[in-house]
């Protein structure tokens, strides 16, 4: 267990890599015939699920001082593949899967194992494949090759498995036509596209509706360079939100990752955000209920929670219906979790509403979720007593030193039996 107690931070830290941004690079590299080069710092989790699964499908893997260096065929082996606790990897590789022609499972670990994968089904035989899971569950069975089609599926739940199509159909051998339906998470999908084009591929689309993929085209060996990753760093921006002056390196405004918006929820709660070429420093200023909603960035709904622990009044969060599927419930998470820190957190089925004041200490649990066990230990650093967190390893997952660089900031952060 870990517990933090209440502390005042101040300093400057590097943000993660994008795990996001590296695991579509991973499996771009896959189907690349060449070296692919990309330029990362410290690995998470999810990351070196994405890796094992590279390799396994026949992709040389290696690391270098940072740096990921793969060797890709162009196309896939069949494979048994080991996805962790990736929901990206499972959805994403299913589709990379596909191209391969012979059968690959894929397999999830912990709380994967019950978050639903049916939307991958229909979609892939569809376009050719053989596709099969455990009743809509993992695991996935997956039989190429993937030759193309039109096929309508649905965004609603997440848009992981359009990531993968996006990735995987370019190498099709004939061309494919996607019509997508109530896409949610559309700034991740500009993201897939900017990366897939910038590796040579070509995706006509009409708006988030509608895509059109030649097929048989080539990605291109390159170099790239890992942007820092919003959703980690939005965690140490609302530590100096509520607790100090934070300055987090390795951030681009332009960035096509979703959680950018927590500039816009930081300074609508009246924190002082300030914005260079080199990264953001957001600092402690009074705090003030505010109104966001996440339905596109649904992983920034854990520290707004913290954030809005701390502002006076109420703060409205739109987008919790997207919270049920995740690592956790974490419409239930958050509301255990903080609760038993004297927060009032109810939700209405479309919203989150915090009532702000104060924090106290206590005994909570992550639920085994990484963004759980960081937003209640961000929250904790301007409360009124410590927070013991149970399952506070879980922040393996997205962003390994965390609390290493709360301790770095000055944060007080123990390990106790």
């Amino acid at each position: 267990m870990t517990c933090v107690r209440p502390s005042s931070v101040s300093g400057s830290i590097a943000a993660p890599a994008s795990k996001s941004v590296v695991q579509r690079l991973v499996a771009l590299a896959v189907l690349t015939k060449g070296e692919t080069r990309i330029a990362a710092g410290s690995l998470c989790d999810d990351v070196r699920a994405a890796l094992s699964v590279a390799a396994a499908m026949g992709a040389r893997v290696s690391r270098e001082p940072g740096s990921l260096v793969l060797h890709g065929k162009g196309r896939p082996d069949p494979a048994r593949l080991d996805c962790g606790e990736s929901g990206l990897s499972l959805r994403m590789f299913s589709a990379v899967a596909a191209l391969a022609e012979g059968p690959s499972l894929l397999e999830a670990r912990g709380s994967l194992c019950a978050r639903p994968v049916a939307m991958l089904e229909e979609p892939l035989r569809a376009l050719g494949a053989r596709c099969s899971s455990r009743a809509g569950l993992p695991p996935v069975t997956v039989e190429g090759p993937l030759r193309g089609g039109e096929v309508a599926l649905s965004g609603a739940l997440t848009s992981q498995f359009l990531t993968g199509l996006l990735v995987a159909t370019p190498r099709a051998e004939s061309s494919s036509v996607l019509h997508v339906a109530d896409l949610a998470s559309t700034p991740y999908v500009d993201l897939t596209l900017s990366l897939v084009e910038q590796a040579g591929g070509r995706v006509v689309r009409d708006g988030y509706r509608r895509f059109e993929i030649a097929g048989g085209q080539e990605y291109r060996p390159r170099a790239w360079q890992a942007e820092g990753d919003w959703s980690g760093a939005a965690f140490p921006l609302v530590a100096g939100a509520v607790a100090g002056r934070v300055r987090v390196t390795g951030l681009s405004r332009e960035s096509r990752q979703a959680d950018v918006r927590v500039l816009q929820a930081l300074s609508d709660a009246g924190a002082t955000v300030l914005e260079d070429e080199q990264g953001v420093t957001c600092a402690r200023a009074r705090l003030r209920g505010f109104t966001f909603d996440a339905t596109d960035c649904p992983d920034l709904l854990p520290p707004l929670v913290a954030l809005a622990a701390h502002c006076e009044g109420e703060s409205v969060l739109g987008g919790s219906a997207r919270l049920r599927h995740k690592e956790s419930d974490r419409v239930a998470a958050l509301t255990a979790g903080f609760s038993a820190l004297g927060v009032e957190v109810a939700d209405d089925g479309a919203a989150l509403r915090v009532r702000g004041g104060r924090v106290g200490g206590g005994r909570v649990a992550s639920f085994g979720d990484h963004r759980i066990a960081m937003a209640l230990a961000v929250a904790a650093l301007a409360g009124q007593g410590a927070v013991t967190i149970e399952g506070a390893g879980a922040i393996s997952k997205s962003y390994e030193g965390f609390f290493d660089d709360l301790v770095a900031l000055g944060a007080v952060v123990e390990e106790v039996p």
